[in-house]
């Protein structure tokens, strides 16, 4: 045997081995990458909540028992606040139902037509009084989307009437009737809405909710003027960022891919200002406005566009000025009606930094309730065993319970209210 040969003899044996070192090291390398994008070593855990210990709160979260009972996301992938996420955008909902409603048209002041979609109870409400929910969906979104679809056909089984805006603009099959669409907090279509609600149901109470920037708008509704809060019940507020100004920074930064995540939504929304560019500028203005067009088409942020073109429907002369008077941080705190604020910590479009505002406000304020879950990404918060989420989900879920528990407290309360006027004594709304 030459020594050549000897050699090889020696090493091919250890080859195998070193082989097998490198697969293995490999399979745990893309295991430790699993497991840390999935956060699958991640605990669950009941909303960490923030409130002021009083008989309604008490109630609340007696009667409501998905804000205190623990949040249990799918297995594999629902600690993943960038799957929750992404999976809300992609698919909606699990078998989206279709809930025939009726859309009615509201002309504004300023020649924009206001539309809205009216879902009618599909049975009696357990207080047995006439109960609308009137709902401002998230950013671009409307009465057909699967989230929305999903909420209402589970309200209106529940016993409750829904009315569902459709953002100005942001139905592809509905013109634009006037140079102007829905903008971060622009309250006046949605005033339109609950305007129309009162008008056509005098005897109806109302619950507001509001998705995301829908959240936004229905705070900042409530808080502009308290003649908005007659015959308001409640309002939840789920997943919205509470302040544009203090936002716009965290939103350019790489920090949970937020900026993968603004270039995105940017993409979505210059397509719906193109989508209505003659409408919107008309022929008579495209010249006027052909550098901001310009500018549109190479943005790549919602900051982009919101100082091209957004912040100018409204007059504003600066970005900060649009984002200060948009932002609902500057009314919310005028809002009396019981308040249900909801964000996940886990959401990539939500900086934490921006949590301490509703945290703050449930500390000061008797009438808040701040529950901030672990998981549940932006509008997500699927429920299930392992992989496969269910239809409903926790959101869903907590807002209809919430709901609920405020209807009952006002049918006990009122009957407690007359025995006080009696001199009788009243046990606190059975709490």
């Amino acid at each position: 045997m030459s020594a050549h040969e000897s050699d090889l003899h020696t090493i091919s044996p250890e080859m195998p081995a070193m082989f097998d070192g490198v697969k293995l090291a490999a399979v745990a390398t893309v295991l430790y990458i699993i497991v840390r994008c999935l956060n699958l070593k991640s605990s669950t855990a009941a909303p960490d909540l923030t409130y002021q210990d009083t008989a309604l709160n008490r109630f609340l979260l007696k009667s409501c028992s998905q804000l205190s009972k623990e949040y249990i996301p799918p297995l594999l992938w629902g600690k993943s606040g960038h799957l929750q996420t992404a999976l809300y955008g992609k698919l909606g909902r699990v078998s989206s139902p279709h809930p025939c409603g009726i859309r009615k048209y509201l002309p504004m002041q300023d020649g924009a037509t206001a539309t809205f979609d009216l879902f009618e109870p599909l049975g009696d409400h357990q207080t047995g009084d006439d109960i609308t929910m009137v709902i401002c969906p998230g950013i671009g979104n409307h009465s057909e989307k699967h989230y929305i679809r999903t909420f209402v056909d589970y309200a209106q089984k529940d016993g409750y009437r829904c009315a569902v805006l459709n953002h100005l603009g942001a139905l592809p099959n509905i013109e634009l009737t006037s140079p102007r669409m829905f903008t971060y907090g622009c309250t006046w279509e949605f005033a339109a809405m609950v305007g129309y609600i009162k008008r056509a149901y005098p005897q109806t109470q109302l619950i507001v909710v509001g998705f995301s920037l829908g959240g936004n708008i229905v705070c900042k509704f409530l808080g502009e003027n308290r003649v908005n809060q007659e015959r308001v019940l409640c309002c939840v507020s789920v997943c919205q960022g509470y302040s544009a100004l203090r936002a716009q920074e965290t939103f350019l930064q790489w920090d949970q891919f937020r900026r993968f995540y603004n270039f995105l939504m940017a993409d979505n929304m210059k397509k719906i200002i193109l989508s209505h560019r003659h409408s919107l500028f008309g022929e008579s203005l495209l010249k006027k406005f052909e550098a901001d067009l310009n500018r549109l088409y190479i943005a790549t942020s919602l900051t982009q566009i919101d100082d091209n073109i957004m912040r100018k429907f409204h007059g504003y002369s600066s970005l900060k000025e649009y984002y200060e008077k948009e932002s609902c941080v500057h009314y919310i705190h005028n809002v009396d009606v019981p308040l249900l604020l909801v964000n996940a910590a886990d959401d990539p479009l939500v900086h934490d930094s921006l949590l301490a505002i509703p945290r703050t406000l449930a500390a000061k304020k008797p009438n808040v309730i701040f529950a901030l879950t672990l998981h549940g990404g932006h509008l997500g918060f699927f429920e299930g065993d392992v992989l496969f989420p269910q239809p409903l989900t926790w959101m869903d879920k907590v807002i209809v319970g919430y709901a609920n528990a405020m209807c009952q407290w006002e049918k006990q309360k009122a009957p407690c209210q007359a025995t006080h006027l009696t001199g009788s004594s009243c046990v606190e709304a059975k709490a």
